[in-house]
């Protein structure tokens, strides 16, 4: 283990920063980098060992170098790891410093180590840490760090995000987006669309291109707790969600005791739940943005179709939404967004159309599994949501569900899109 990994094990108690901080700035002022990896200590290691071997035999081949790890244990993760439980309020203040040193010399907050865990998931697993994370300075401080890897990632690529990714092309990115609102986790999160329900393999087609998805058949599960592919079965949608959509039923309608004259708009119907709690409220207008044929062909089989105060836009929203957008006819109270295999990149070019479409007064929503694979990737982009729409002079308020008891086991469908035991259902609205 290199002196900088085995310094960050806190060898000695108290932590203090006379012990620690000139110590941790020479090994990184002489060149060690913020990112050495225990892997790459045991490259070294290797190395050195077939280098003395080959040497002693006579026309021995070289051999290829080692096979690229896939995991990343770097300082930060040792840090992590070693944290004392018994921390004092003093010691913390000085690891929060040896954190903000770290992150000056270009350690990344989302790399994956060897149990395939990020620093915020080995942080979470200190109890002095887990109780109190939204106060706790050691994982408000990884938070900060991958916010401010997003918006330098933005800048760098021109706007483009390339933001929460587990895989290991986000790991050589250093930050990576699911990972999803129902989106599942690509490049840009954890990160498609579920967006906002998050996949977590990037590589699979269906989550990760909406044309894909758009052509691949779906399938309503004969016991109705479920709309997947039918061929990989990726969860679509699922009845876990029930009490999450009576809740956002309720938070599009900015008058609940008024529902009778809103005009509100559910952009992806997947299994219909949100549009039913909103049909039981009897709105004014209801429209229904959804795109996939077979979903399409459930709405008019079971009659959405024939409802006298439905309006369904078949098609993608980014046609029927920027072509409500261009006649100015219609100005909604209340829209909801929850659709599948699309990116954070496509929630901001919805924000684009959402406030020349929603009321002044009215409320925007969605389903948030934006990087809900992971609970350091969720809080950051809870964040990132607040400072987003801040920019179109609107505030995102979330309300707190434990939603421990209604995840499923996941093990009908091909991946869990949604693995925090908590959930974040925003409330957006203008300042």
């Amino acid at each position: 283990m290199s002196e900088l990994h085995h310094l960050l094990t806190f060898p000695t108690r108290p932590i203090t920063e006379e012990q620690y901080i000139p110590t941790l700035k020479h090994y990184l002022q002489s060149g060690i980098p913020a990112t050495y990896t225990l892997e790459q200590v045991a490259a070294y290691e290797t190395s050195q060992q077939r280098k003395t071997s080959e040497a002693n035999v006579q026309g021995e081949q070289e051999e290829d170098d080692d096979d690229e790890s896939t995991s990343n244990t770097t300082p930060l993760h040792i840090l992590a790891r070693s944290l004392p439980k018994d921390l004092t309020n003093d010691e913390t203040v000085i690891i929060k410093q040896i954190m903000d040193i770290l992150f000056e010399y270009g350690a990344g907050w989302n790399f994956l180590d060897y149990e395939n865990k990020s620093i915020g998931d080995l942080l979470l697993e200190n109890p002095s840490v887990s109780m109190n994370k939204d106060s706790n300075i050691l994982y408000q401080r990884v938070i900060e760090a991958g916010i401010s890897a997003e918006l330098l990632l933005r800048k760098v690529n021109g706007g483009e995000i390339e933001f929460i990714d587990s895989d290991s092309e986000s790991n050589e990115k250093q930050d990576p987006t699911e990972s999803s609102t129902r989106i599942s986790e690509s490049k840009e999160l954890d990160g498609d669309q579920k967006v906002v329900h998050t996949a977590n393999d990037a590589d699979d087609a269906t989550a990760a291109d909406q044309n894909t998805y758009l052509q691949t058949q779906l399938e309503y599960t004969g016991d109705g707790v479920a709309l997947v592919t039918k061929e990989n079965r990726d969860g679509v949608m699922m009845d876990w969600e029930t009490n999450i959509m009576e809740i956002a039923s309720k938070t599009i309608f900015p008058d609940i005791n008024k529902t009778s004259d809103a005009i509100v708009l559910n952009i992806g119907f997947g299994m219909g739940i949100i549009d039913t709690f909103i049909q039981e409220k009897n709105p004014k207008k209801h429209y229904i943005s959804e795109a996939h044929p077979d979903v399409l062909a459930k709405m008019k089989k079971d009659g959405w179709y024939e409802k006298p105060n439905v309006v369904i836009l078949e098609g993608r929203w980014q046609d029927t939404l920027n072509q409500l957008l261009d006649e100015g006819k219609v100005f909604f109270d209340g829209i909801y967004y929850d659709t599948f295999s699309e990116h954070y990149q496509d929630m901001l070019d919805l924000y684009d159309i959402i406030v020349g479409l929603i009321k002044p007064e009215g409320v925007f929503s969605f389903f948030n599994g934006l990087g809900a694979d992971r609970p350091i990737c969720y809080d950051v982009y809870k964040r990132i949501v607040e400072l987003d729409m801040a920019m179109y002079g609107m505030k995102c308020e979330y309300s707190l569900l434990k939603i421990d008891q209604e995840l499923p086991d996941w093990k009908d469908v091909k991946r869990s899109y949604f693995n925090c035991n908590y959930y974040y259902h925003p409330r957006i609205c203008f300042i």
